[in-house]
């Protein structure tokens, strides 16, 4: 698969805040139900062993980081472009779906304050990575509460419609599916998240790059997220 290349104007943004779940890793977000229902489900056919054993082999897979995220995270460190991931499952799980993530990677410290789709999260990871200002600070996300946040967090948002938890496939299950199918699922995405506003739909990372160069040259014409 083709991997991101990164243009020059890239580095003139001042930082990049990424979704974990459904963004960098675990395509389609299916992490989320590791949380609730289906656990539950499975404590009541084989116990808390049968729930340990399937949910971790599971979480393995949901480790797995999306097509382009390593190199897009490689190209802005050498970029010197601060990136940071949020999330707001717990620590227990999202310490093992960042487990194959660059060891220089932030992980956003838990939000003590108000929840997406509130600003709080998005500022407060901005902090952690010292950074100054909102202007040229990003947020790429596939979940639409995530997206809404950074967009009330006044940052550019870009929002990912394949890999997310709208379309809800993990990778093999995606393309597993017939075109029209994709093309259904990819265009029902891509309109809810530019309907919450979103200033850039991609399908996931591997079109980042384009996308940062678009959005950079909607900021050297003056406009404002």
């Amino acid at each position: 698969m083709p991997q991101p290349a990164f243009c020059a104007a890239t580095s003139s943004f001042t930082a990049i805040l990424f979704g974990l779940s459904g963004c960098l890793v675990d395509f389609g977000a299916r992490s989320a139900s590791l949380n609730g229902q289906r656990h539950l489900a499975l404590v009541r056919e084989g116990g808390s062993a049968a729930r340990q054993t399937i949910g971790s082999l599971e979480l393995e897979g949901c480790a797995e980081p999306t097509p382009g995220a390593l190199s897009t995270l490689r190209s802005l460190h050498e970029q010197q472009v601060p990136c940071a991931w949020l999330d707001e499952l717990p620590p227990s799980l999202t310490e093992k779906l960042a487990s194959r993530l660059p060891d220089w990677l932030a992980a956003s410290p838990a939000c003590t304050q108000r929840t997406w789709p509130a600003p709080d999260a998005c500022w407060q990871a901005l902090a952690a990575l010292q950074i100054e200002r909102l202007e040229g600070c990003v947020l790429v996300s596939g979940e639409p509460r995530l997206v809404q946040a950074g967009l009330n967090a006044g940052l550019w948002t870009v929002g990912l419609a394949v890999c997310g938890s709208l379309a809800g496939h993990a990778l093999a299950d995606w393309q597993l599916l017939d075109g029209a199918q994709r093309d259904r699922l990819r265009a029902e995405a891509t309109l809810s998240l530019y309907r919450i506003g979103a200033h850039s739909v991609i399908d996931q990372l591997t079109e980042l790059p384009a996308c940062l160069e678009h959005l950079q040259i909607r900021r050297s014409k003056g406009e404002k997220p």
